[in-house]
C-alpha cells in the first residue's frame, strides 16, 4: 500500500492540475489561469511537483510547532491559576483577567484550546436565532432599552436588582444594584446616564407600574388634557423623554443580554474583590466596571457619524 499524504483542497487542486501538465493535457499557462496564479508562481509550483512529487506540494510547515506557540511553562502557570482562581470563568473573561494579574498575556482562544484539553471548558454551541433582530437606531440616545434583572449578585442567597440601561445604537451600558426595581431606584439610574452622556430622547421599557399605569385619569387630569402618568413618567415627561413599552421581554432583546453579561462578568469581578455589600458594589460599577464592559463591546458608530449625546435640554 502506497504512503498517505495529508493535504489541504488546494493542495490536492494543484497536484491535479500539476498531474495533466506532467501528461501533456495542458500547458503551464493554462494551469496557471486554472489555480488562479502567476505564471511565475505556477513555476515555482511545477518544480517542486517534479522534485518531491504530490509531498512536494504539501505545505513545508505541515507537522512542524508554530514559531508562535507559548512556552510550556507560560501554560502551566495560567491553568494553575485559572484552577485556583478563576474556575468556571469563560476563556474570554479568564484571558483578561490573566493579564490583569499579571501571569500573562495569553488570547482568548489560545486559552480556550488549553481548558477544552485539560477537560476545564466544555465547547459551547451556538444557538440558531429564535427572533428576527430588529435593527439599532442611528444614533447614541435615539433609544435607551431600561430594566431591571433580579439575581443573587453576590452568591449568598440574597436576591437583589440590576437596573441596567443600554444604549440600542452603540450598546453602552450603565447599570446599578438596589434592593427593588422601584420609582427611586429608576430615578438614580437616569440621573446617573444624564449626567454622564445627556438626555435621550426615549426609553424603551415594559409594562411595570413604575413607569407606565393603566388607571383611568383623574378630573384634574381629563379638565387638563392629561394622560395619566407615573411619577417616573411625569418626571420624563418634563424632560422630554418618551416612553415607549415594549410587548415582550425578547422585543428588549440587548438589555436582556446585557444582563446575561452582567451576571457572568459581574458577579466574578466580585467575588474576586471579596464585595458583598451594595454599596461597594455601586462605587465598582460607577467607578470604572461598566465603562471596561463598554470598550470590550467597542460600541458601533453608525454611519460614521458621531454619536449624539444629547436630545433634550440639559
Amino acid at each position: 500500500m502506497g504512503e498517505v499524504i495529508a493535504m489541504s483542497q488546494k493542495e490536492r487542486v494543484r497536484l491535479v492540475e500539476m498531474e495533466m501538465v506532467a501528461k501533456g493535457v495542458e500547458s503551464l499557462g493554462e494551469a496557471a489561469r486554472r489555480l488562479g496564479l502567476s505564471y511565475r508562481q505556477a513555476k515555482r509550483v511545477w518544480r517542486r511537483y517534479r522534485e518531491g512529487g504530490a509531498s512536494g506540494l504539501v505545505h513545508r510547515s505541515r507537522g512542524r510547532p508554530s514559531n508562535r506557540r507559548k512556552e510550556a511553562a507560560l501554560r502551566q502557570v495560567c491553568l494553575a491559576v485559572y484552577r485556583e482562581r478563576l474556575l468556571g470563568f469563560g476563556p474570554t473573561l479568564a484571558a483578561e483577567k490573566l493579564t490583569e494579574l499579571g501571569v500573562g498575556v495569553v488570547d482568548h482562544e489560545t486559552l480556550r484550546r488549553w481548558l477544552v484539553a485539560e477537560g476545564l471548558w466544555e465547547r459551547q454551541r451556538r444557538r440558531g436565532p429564535h427572533r428576527r433582530w430588529r435593527e439599532r437606531k442611528t444614533h447614541f440616545g435615539e433609544l435607551v432599552q431600561l430594566d431591571g434583572s433580579v439575581h443573587d449578585w453576590f452568591g449568598n442567597g440574597s436576591m437583589c436588582f440590576l437596573m441596567n440601561m443600554v444604549d440600542d445604537a452603540t450598546g453602552r451600558t450603565l447599570a446599578l444594584l438596589c434592593e427593588q426595581e422601584t420609582t427611586e431606584a429608576a430615578m438614580r439610574l437616569l440621573w446617573a446616564w444624564i449626567a454622564r452622556y445627556g438626555i435621550p430622547r426615549a426609553l424603551y421599557t415594559d409594562w411595570k407600574n413604575v413607569y407606565l399605569t393603566t388607571r383611568e385619569p383623574t378630573l384634574e387630569e381629563e379638565l387638563a388634557g392629561e394622560v395619566p402618568r407615573t411619577a417616573f413618567g411625569k418626571v420624563c415627561a418634563k424632560l422630554g423623554i418618551e416612553i415607549i413599552p415594549a410587548s415582550s421581554p425578547q422585543a428588549k432583546g440587548r438589555v436582556e443580554r446585557s444582563h446575561g453579561v452582567y451576571q457572568d462578568r459581574f458577579i466574578k469581578e466580585l467575588k474576586l474583590l471579596g464585595i458583598t455589600e451594595m454599596g461597594k458594589a455601586n462605587e465598582l460599577l460607577l467607578g470604572g466596571f461598566c465603562e471596561a464592559l463598554n470598550r470590550i463591546a467597542q460600541p458601533r458608530y453608525l454611519n460614521g457619524r458621531t454619536p449624539v449625546a444629547s436630545y433634550g435640554p440639559f
